[in-house]
């Protein structure tokens, strides 16, 4: 089939819209629509393109022959509801591709008729001719399926132009009809045959060569000035080469004795589907029904729609009566306003009743109706309200089909249902059921509709509807999902438009066979509960009907509005387990990491460090650099093993002073405050100190306490010079040697030059001078200082003896914690 893109020309605003398939199209048809636009002519403006141009509801009055001839590739043309009054068929002549011609509900009163090979509708009808237009050319439109005529005499001579054509309809559309030639219409050669009527005009003739003429008849406008046969030659005339087996009346306003005279004689011919629709009827009645002829018919259906009455005198039991005596398959009396229904004390055949949208109360039901053969019956829109009586009514059919919805039905857990095993589709939406109609439904039901009802859960108690395939419960009050517990083979359920806020997962672990579902439309409350529902459509695989614009959230209120598959619900929120489960794992990782750290970094230590040198650091901040200088005591602090005091003692110490014995040397056990902690008093040690000289030994290495000396001489925040640690390697030292756990060292000794004892003890002159070079002190300066410093603080805390005792201590042998 090829795309077609459309695009409207409005003439009276000159607009262009375009719409069309979103590929390319393998056809472009451009319409162009003037209607209602009060021409007077045809436009000269209209693209030549044109495929459809409608010119209807105008004031046109007359056509050009040159109007249409730039159109080549027009198809469709619309001239209806005009004011033309002639017509010259050459003024399409150009049109080589025209296929539809309407000319209706204009003035015509003559055609110039010229042959258009490839029209294949052409309509003339509600015009004023005088006579049928048909001629020879009209013949030799061999492609032509649909034809509207009109004329205010019909003759045979007119259809004889055209009996050879094999038409699929033929639309005779009348303003007027003064005479009609009896036997006119059968000589028509159409599948289907529509007659309007003008009024007072004899309907009688025309019906009975219409059914003479086609296998579908449909007549309009049959009045009560109709001139009928009199009943009794009605039920003797017999119709022959009757063709019609499908005739429809359609605005029928007759008497109740006239109506009874067409059902009489339609029911003798060959028809088998007779409808009437928008039918009037009433006064008087004066024949009598008991002598309607049932026998002898084909009739299988009758339809009556849209009934209504003026003055209904008759007793309307008769009426009832009337049809359901008939006997026929399938019986429709819908929107009649009928209050009741009776039915024969004998058997019938009917297959399929119709009695919706009527005002039929219980009543119907409360006699014994027998009806063994009925499979379908529709009682929607009435004004039923016990479901028990309608079971014990259909429990006397073989009923597969039943409609009762948008009735008052109700049931009450006490009584009974005795639906027939036959029964498996039903209507019952749009009534006053609560839960308690599980209790009275068939149990083979297959499709099952209550929606718009007052139902809130599906009892757990009721039977099992082990055939129940597709349950409708849209627009009730349900709170959650039904299970399939009652239902192992339901594959369609529409649960939308209910009071859901969390559907449960019971559905879908009951029901496996459930191929599609539909819970749109409800107040989605999206928490933790919904996550696994979201979840599902993911592997559901396009089970939910509606998704994902029917599904959005309504709580809270800060996703109000959220469509439910851009809401994202972590796990780990969700799962209680899990978030436990998480956080011990993560508190057992922290708990090994810091054990971990405790015993192979000493970390407690570290922090109690940081926490020292933070303070000092706050401190330093606040103290200018003069002050610091002035807070300057001693040349140098030594840091070494406990195993290599001797040779700190004999060598080191003695050998520093041989310059200048008043050089002021710091060592930790010498200078502690019994107040003050040890780090506390290791910080002031080095802060109070020019230099720091650690020596260096496998003692060294395997002494924590040194390491921590290092780690605050590195830190020191008092000194800005690189040169401030002096490292003496006593003995070599690999650094495969230094555990992990002292980066530092290992830090120092990769990057800083130290001074190695030499084992030659010739070469230990060099040695000393080089680390009194790198000493480097300005002695008379720093001597001036600390002995400035230390009798200020002997002042204020009088200690007599203090400067002997910093010498002494200087001097003293260390011994490490």
């Amino acid at each position: 089939m090829k795309h077609i893109r459309s695009i409207y020309v409005f003439c009276s605003i000159v607009t262009s819209v375009h719409s069309g398939a979103s590929k390319l199209p393998e056809e472009t048809e451009l319409t162009t629509n003037c209607s209602n636009a009060s021409l007077r002519k045809v436009p000269e403006d209209l693209t030549p393109t044109t495929t459809i141009l409608d010119l209807s509801y105008n004031l046109l009055f007359q056509l050009q022959l040159s109007d249409f001839h730039s159109f080549s590739k027009l198809k469709v043309l619309i001239l209806c509801h005009n004011r033309i009054q002639e017509l010259d068929i050459k003024t399409f002549e150009f049109n080589k591709e025209l296929r539809y011609l309407d000319v209706s509900y204009n003035r015509l009163k003559s055609v110039t008729w010229f042959s258009l090979a490839g029209l294949r509708h052409l309509d003339l009808s509600f015009n004023d001719f005088d006579t049928v237009p048909t001629c020879e050319e009209t013949g030799n439109m061999s492609h032509l399926e649909i034809l509207g005529l009109s004329g205010a005499k019909i003759q045979k001579s007119d259809f004889q132009k055209i009996a050879h054509l094999h038409l699929n309809t033929v639309f005779l559309g009348l303003r007027t009809l003064s005479h009609y030639e009896e036997g006119s219409l059968p000589i028509l050669n159409t599948t289907k045959l529509h007659i309007v009527l003008p009024m007072n005009t004899n309907f009688w003739v025309l019906l009975r060569d219409g059914m003479k003429t086609s296998k579908i008849l449909e007549i309009t406008n049959i009045d009560g000035k109709s001139q009928f046969a009199s009943y009794e030659t009605q039920r003797n005339l017999i119709l022959e080469n009757a063709k019609t087996s499908t005739l429809l009346l359609n605005k029928v306003d007759l008497l109740w004795d006239d109506l009874l005279l067409i059902f009489q004689f339609v029911w003798h011919t060959s028809v088998e589907y007779f409808q009437i629709q928008h039918v009037t009827f009433g006064g008087k009645v004066y024949l009598d029904h008991n002598s309607f002829d049932y026998s002898n018919t084909v009739m299988r259906t009758i339809k009556l729609e849209n009934v209504h009455f003026r003055i209904f005198n008759i007793p309307q039991e008769r009426a009832y009566l009337l049809f359901t005596k008939m006997d026929i398959e399938n019986l429709t009396i819908s929107d009649a306003q009928m209050p009741h229904m009776l039915f024969p004390i004998y058997p019938t055949r009917f297959q399929y009743l119709n009695f919706a949208n009527n005002i039929l109360t219980d009543d119907v039901f409360k006699k014994s109706i027998q009806l063994p053969h009925l499979k379908t019956l529709i009682l929607k829109d009435n004004k039923l309200e016990t479901l028990s009586l309608v079971s014990c009514f259909a429990g006397n059919t073989s009923l597969r089909h039943l409609d009762l919805s948008e009735n008052l039905l109700q049931h009450e857990n006490d009584e009974n249902c005795l639906w027939p095993e036959t029964l498996i589709t039903m209507n019952l939406s749009s009534n006053k059921f609560a839960d308690s109609v599980f209790r009275c439904l068939p149990r083979n039901i297959q499709i099952l509709d209550l929606n718009n009802n007052k139902i809130q859960t599906v009892p757990k108690d009721i039977i099992h509807l082990t055939s129940l395939r597709e349950l409708n419960l849209a627009f009730n009050f349900l709170t959650d999902l039904p299970g399939c517990s009652h239902f192992r083979r339901l594959s369609v359920l529409n649960v939308e438009m209910n009071l859901i806020l969390s559907p449960s997962l019971e559905l879908f672990q009951s029901c496996q066979e459930v191929k599609t579902l539909n819970v749109g439309r409800n107040p989605f409350r999206c928490t933790c509960e919904l996550r696994d529902f979201i979840q599902l459509e993911k592997y559901s695989e396009g089970m939910m009907v509606g998704w994902s614009d029917s599904y959005i959230c309504e709580y809270p209120l800060n996703l109000k509005g959220t469509q439910l598959k851009d809401v994202h619900l972590p796990e780990i929120s969700c799962n209680t387990a899990l978030l436990i489960v998480t956080i011990v794992v993560i508190m057992l990782v922290l708990g090994t990491a810091v054990a971990f750290c405790c015993l192979h970094f000493d970390l407690p230590w570290y922090l109690r460090m940081l926490g020292q040198w933070t303070q000092t650091w706050h401190r330093v901040r606040k103290t200018s650099q003069e002050q610091l200088k002035r807070n300057i005591q001693f040349h140098v602090f030594i840091s070494y093993s406990e195993h290599d005091s001797a040779w700190v003692k004999y060598e080191l110490i003695p050998n520093i002073e041989k310059e200048d014995s008043s050089v002021l040397i710091c060592l930790h056990e010498g200078n502690s405050d019994p107040g003050k902690s040890i780090t506390e008093d290791t910080i002031n040690c080095i802060e109070k100190s020019y230099k720091s000289i650690f020596v260096l030994s496998p003692n060294f290495v395997q002494t924590e306490w040194c390491h921590y000396e290092l780690y605050f001489a590195h830190h020191n925040l008092f000194h800005e010079s690189s040169g401030y640690i002096i490292l003496i390697l006593l003995v070599p030292i690999p650094l495969y040697c230094i555990p992990t756990r002292y980066p530092k060292l290992k830090t120092l000794m990769e990057k800083k030059a130290y001074l190695e004892w030499p084992k030659d003890r010739r070469k230990c002159g060099l040695f000393w001078a080089n680390l009194r070079a790198a000493i480097h002190v300005n002695l008379l300066e720093t001597r001036e200082m600390c002995e400035l410093q230390t009798f200020t603080e002997l002042n204020e805390e009088s200690r007599g003896s203090a400067i002997s005792l910093i010498r002494t201590d200087c001097l003293q042998s260390p011994t490490h914690p």
